[in-house]
């Protein structure tokens, strides 16, 4: 069951693993490095500043959410969480501030994907899991076409994923991807790209080019730093992993015990 440690920065567990880190007093902090890899994506896809559409697939406590209404002021997003209990948690003890331009959504993220309008999206947040594990329909191609489509021209997509060596999911994901979109990269610790731990990694794909350099530079600063891999590094990675397809489709792995436990 979800939990919140009740302090004036506030933690939220699902089942004891950290699942969203909030302060309320400074929205632009963020705990978890995945969430800074993404954060990172949001603060590259424009100029500084710049209002973006956003859709949220996955909302935890609305760490991201709240982070783009910080630094993108007059933003419009969407965030779509399946966990109905976990919203009313998060509206009584962790309420939006007004004007927030954020709306919430209490659904499948893939049923409501598929009803979303075409080209409403600048960007595409994909952060979903069931317990610790991507549910299998989030997966495939047909999943990352409906996305395409709610995207506008240039729009990113960009998901949050886990799995370890030897990365027979975060494979299958990069080789689905690129049925889809032109455009791949992937942020991680090269401690998890080298197979050493179980972690997460974050894709991006877009049919524009990725700024990949501004990505970098980012990602290497980090009190963790993380490379950014395109191109080559990537085709390698995915090898002869093949696209999924919802028929053969399952969830990502389950991790390992104490892989995402608190310290």
């Amino acid at each position: 069951m979800p939990d919140v440690d009740r302090a004036r920065a506030w933690l939220l567990t699902v089942d004891g693993a950290p699942q969203s880190y909030v302060d309320l007093d400074a929205p632009t902090h963020l705990e978890f490095e995945y969430a800074q890899r993404l954060a990172h994506v949001l603060d590259t896809v424009a100029a500084p500043g710049d209002p973006l559409d956003v859709v949220h697939l996955g909302g935890g406590a609305l760490t991201l959410p709240r982070y783009l209404a910080a630094t993108r002021p007059g933003s419009r997003q969407d965030v779509v969480e399946a966990d109905h209990g976990l919203l009313e948690l998060v509206a009584e003890q962790l309420p939006l501030a007004p004007g927030s331009g954020i709306a919430v959504h209490g659904a499948d993220a893939r049923q409501w994907l598929e009803t979303a309008p075409d080209d409403s999206a600048d960007v595409l947040v994909a952060d979903v899991f069931g317990g610790s594990r991507v549910p299998a329909h989030l997966t495939t191609v047909a999943y990352a076409r409906t996305a395409e489509r709610v995207l506008r021209p240039g729009g990113h997509y960009t998901a949050n994923l886990a799995d370890g060596a030897p990365f027979a999911f975060l494979r299958s994901q990069l080789a689905t991807l690129a049925e889809v979109f032109e455009e791949l990269a992937l942020i991680a610790e090269p401690a998890v790209l080298r197979g050493r731990r179980f972690g997460n990694a974050v894709v991006v794909a877009s049919h524009d080019p990725v700024d990949v350099a501004a990505l970098a530079r980012r990602a290497a600063s980090d009190a963790f730093p993380a490379r950014v891999e395109q191109g080559d590094a990537l085709r390698r990675l995915i090898g002869d992993a093949r696209p999924v397809h919802d028929e053969d489709a399952v969830p990502s792995p389950e991790p390992p015990d104490g892989a995402f436990g608190i310290g």
